[in-house]
């Protein structure tokens, strides 16, 4: 469990990098929609090209026909983050966006878990998992101060 937990902070690491990234390639592009489409682009070209040589199948017609329609959404739902990340990026600041966007992830989590909605395994709220969650927004609101 140790390295799983340091993998997911390995990467928690790189999004402010490419959120940085991402901000000024749209003061390249002159949109944070143009930016975000690149970064889009690059991203399926990378896993594009992973795919192939990896040879991993992809059942895309069986898959279609086996989920339900909002297995479907990740894709947007990244797509939004991008561009709001790309938006709000020059204005916040790097540690304010990332210790909202990881308010809002905890505060989402918690409901996730709770419910054990989107495939996650219940997990109860605990008055030790809120008071985590409210130091988290504790944290944004120092870290704005």
């Amino acid at each position: 469990m140790p390295l799983l937990i340091l993998a997911a902070i390995a990467v928690g690491l790189v999004l402010p990098l490419q959120t940085g990234i991402n901000a000024q390639l749209r003061l390249a592009l002159g949109h944070p929609l143009a930016a975000a489409l690149v970064s889009f682009l690059v991203g399926t070209v990378v896993l594009a090209a992973a795919v192939v040589l990896l040879r991993v199948p992809l059942p895309l017609g069986r898959a279609a026909g086996q989920t339900n329609w909002w297995h479907w959404t990740g894709g947007a739902l990244g797509a939004a983050y991008i561009f709001v990340a790309v938006v709000l990026a020059p204005r916040l600041g790097a540690a304010t966006l990332i210790a909202s966007i990881v308010a809002g992830q905890m505060l989402a989590s918690l409901l996730l878990d709770q419910f054990g909605w989107v495939g996650f395994a219940p997990h109860p709220i605990s008055a030790a998992r809120l008071v985590g969650a409210l130091l988290v927004i504790a944290g944004v609101v120092l870290i704005r101060r």
